[in-house]
């Protein structure tokens, strides 16, 4: 005999949906009228809606102005949970009706960097050979700490585990050397050595944030792996800047106000344009670690999943494994 369910205290509490989807289009609109004409209703059926969710609630929610309607302050409450709560509906109900078409969705999930300094060079060419996949993108600084629910079918990152039922594929190492806008190079010279290098406006990336990636590298281990010390450097030298978005410290280098270390994969796009140059030809190459494509075991026969990994081994230069 099957165990008698308690009644759900929640939902027994929820106001008639209903009138919730009557009340938002009257908030939208500031209109009964236009709120009854986008639902296809009469507007008498708009006013008991709204009486009875009043009722419920015990609150006035509107107010007359003219022929509009205002929202009073309960009604404000209510129609930003309530106008939040039917978007995602309406999202969630868009993405499982996706599903059943022809069209393809993919989740994918990397770093902040390499969605603004890869991705957006690269991703008109994926949609341009890719028109049926729908990509939807989430950047994260911390992989291990996502939002309950999410769950990837592809991750880029530098973790050979990002998580249970994931299987990873190795990429590429980093490269990492010495950028800086022409104009910058132009107007100091001296840049041009190690030592110049050193004593130069320095944008560093900090580690802060950054606390699942294996190594971190900053100027200071950089400049060791080439036998310069930093606290070497003069006293009248630029302060060093340190930031933890890699998105701003290049954006800071093309607007021509310092040096920072530039990892390959983010940045030769923009030598390749002339926005950036090399100072130097110094450079460092982390043999000990890569970056991955990991992907959910139970997305890899995904025809989604298939063709955008074929896509970025091609762009990277690899071959399917």
């Amino acid at each position: 005999m099957s165990k008698p369910v308690d009644p759900d205290t929640l939902l027994l509490k929820m106001p008639s949906l209903r009138a919730v989807k009557a009340f938002v289009a009257a908030a939208k609109y500031a209109s009964f009228t236009r709120a009854a004409e986008a639902l296809c209703v009469s507007q008498a059926a708009i006013s008991r809606q709204i009486r009875e969710l009043e009722g419920y609630l015990g609150a006035q929610l509107f107010s007359r102005v003219g022929r509009a309607v205002a929202l009073t302050p309960a009604g404000e409450l209510f129609f930003d949970a309530a106008q939040l709560s039917f978007v995602n509906i309406a999202q969630a109900a868009e993405r499982i009706r996706s599903n059943q078409t022809a069209r393809h969705m993919l989740t994918l999930c990397c770093s902040p960097a390499f969605s603004a300094l890869w991705l957006s060079q690269h991703l008109p060419d994926f949609f341009a050979s890719h028109p049926e996949i729908e990509l939807n993108l989430v950047t994260t600084q911390n992989f291990l700490a996502m939002e309950p629910g999410v769950q990837p079918d592809v991750f880029i990152t530098k973790m050979p585990k990002v998580r249970d039922g994931y299987r990873s594929t190795a990429l590429f190492h980093d490269i990492i050397y010495p950028v800086c806008s022409p104009l910058y190079l132009e107007r100091h010279p001296q840049i041009s050595t190690l030592e110049g290098v050193r004593d130069a406006a320095l944008l560093n990336l900090s580690p802060y944030g950054r606390s699942q990636v294996a190594e971190h590298v900053d100027w200071g281990v950089w400049l060791a792996f080439q036998g310069v010390d930093l606290d070497e450097r003069p006293a009248d030298s630029p302060p060093l800047f340190n930031a933890n978005d890699y998105n701003l410290i290049i954006g800071m280098v093309l607007t021509h106000q310092g040096i920072s270390l530039g990892w390959n994969h983010l940045v030769a796009a923009l030598l390749e344009q002339g926005q950036l140059v090399r100072p130097i030809q110094e450079q460092v190459v982390l043999r000990n670690s890569r970056h991955y494509l990991s992907i959910r075991e139970d997305a890899e026969d995904s025809e989604a999943v298939r063709r955008f990994q074929q896509w970025l081994l091609g762009r990277l230069g690899r071959a399917p494994a």
